[in-house]
């Protein structure tokens, strides 16, 4: 984590005891009757605005970039956490997330962030609420934008199943149906209301998140929200490609990601041997590694960064062209985010010095765009120069919301 990352991500801890006491409630469990989606949502704290100002204001001393959001700061916020119904493999499934409103009577458009990768049951969003990155989001709500963070399933209400890791299908029917349930939520507060503009963000396994989700969504002619724009960020969006930059290594810092998605694609059904991609001992680990408590640094402990140490040799020479691999690059494949030609303005952020997600990834996708029909000015490519990936969270996330206020003050 860079140094700049680390003094602001100081700075919120310094208050977060201020803001989450400061109402000091048990939580407030709004009633909720008659829905299709919501379930029920729980007040869980306000963040007054004098809170967020003072926090973004010492804050801007490391980080001068955030002075642009200290002068759009409207309201304090009202956080909630909400759970709702959606469906996996055909069964009904209750899920959960956070929703951040203002606290000043108005019309909003929603704010989606999906997150990025993580393996333990608490560090998902409606249970960390310590969770700085989080913490942020949630202020952001004083901007003028209801905030949705939907936990994904695995993890929240939902973390006694499997988490199923860069799934298409589950992933997008999780947001989407958190979505719908955020509009019934909101249809029963009194004095805040939905303007049906929605965008869309997210941060590696995030910023695929939020691709498939917008391709979907303009895909859906009926979908209920009005897409306004669309941030990318540093996300896997072409699995293929990603494999092949992988295999093609001699070390991989994160292996933990590549047991993560073999191991939700186990669960999903591939029926290719873990033996005959991974080597030992780490193919018998690898099925039980994902507990829910273990983090991703102590998962990587107990993996290889060597890439000819943690994959067969056979997988090695034939993972694309062996018969016996069709079925793991099928999966790799079918859970890619599928050619489409966004019709509303989109970004690509990515750290040029990322080594788990490399650029390549992006830039092959706004190729892919570009050579579709969509414009320049439509469709962007941002490079973030010299910043790796975890050093690209922060000024990923404060771009797109900067783009996507400027954006909602256009359309008012």
């Amino acid at each position: 984590m860079n140094k700049k990352l680390i003094q602001f991500l100081f700075y919120i801890s310094l208050f977060a005891v201020v803001f989450v006491s400061c109402d000091e409630m048990d939580d407030v469990e709004t009633p909720v009757t008659g829905n299709e989606y919501l379930v029920e949502a729980e007040l869980q704290f306000s963040i007054p605005k004098t809170i967020i100002d003072f926090t973004i204001a010492a804050a801007s001393i490391e980080y001068p970039e955030l002075s642009e959001i200290s002068d759009l700061i409207q309201s304090g916020v009202d956080v909630y956490k909400i759970t709702y119904k959606t469906t996996f493999n055909d069964n009904s499934v209750i899920a959960s997330g956070m929703v951040a409103l203002p606290d000043v009577a108005g019309e909003y458009p929603v704010l989606s962030y999906q997150n990025g990768t993580n393996t333990e049951h608490s560090k998902a969003p409606s249970v960390d609420s310590d969770n700085q990155l989080f913490q942020i989001l949630e202020m952001m709500g004083s901007t003028g934008f209801i905030i949705s963070l939907p936990d994904y399933l695995g993890f929240g209400e939902a973390d006694d199943m499997f988490h199923p890791y860069l799934h298409r299908e589950s992933t997008v029917q999780t947001v989407t149906d958190m979505l719908k349930a955020v509009r019934e939520f909101i249809d029963d507060e009194d004095e805040i209301s939905l303007n049906n503009d929605l965008y869309l963000a997210g941060y590696s396994q995030g910023g695929w998140a939020t691709m498939q989700v917008q391709q979907a969504i303009e895909a859906d002619a009926g979908f209920e929200y009005d897409l306004q724009a669309s941030a990318c960020s540093a996300g896997p969006y072409n699995l293929v490609t990603l494999n092949e930059y992988v295999v093609g290594l001699e070390e991989y810092p994160q292996p933990y990601f590549l047991a993560y998605i073999f191991n939700s694609y186990l669960q999903l059904g591939l029926t290719t041997s873990i033996e005959t991609v991974f080597n030992e001992p780490y193919a018998a680990k690898i099925p039980t590694m994902f507990d829910g408590i273990t983090s991703g640094s102590d998962l990587n402990a107990e993996l290889t960064t060597t890439i000819t140490d943690l994959f067969t040799p056979e997988y090695l020479a034939g993972w694309n062209t062996e018969t016996a691999y069709m079925d793991v690059l099928d999966m790799l494949d079918d859970n890619s985010v599928p050619a489409f030609l966004p019709t509303v303005p989109t970004k690509l952020f990515y750290g040029t010095a990322d080594t788990y997600v490399p650029p390549i990834v992006s830039e092959e996708k706004y190729d892919e765009f570009i050579a579709a029909g969509a414009s320049t000015s439509l469709v962007q490519k941002v490079p973030l120069e010299g910043l790796d990936h975890t050093g690209g969270i922060l000024p990923a996330g404060l771009a797109s919301i900067l783009w996507f206020i400027a954006l909602e003050n256009v359309t008012m």
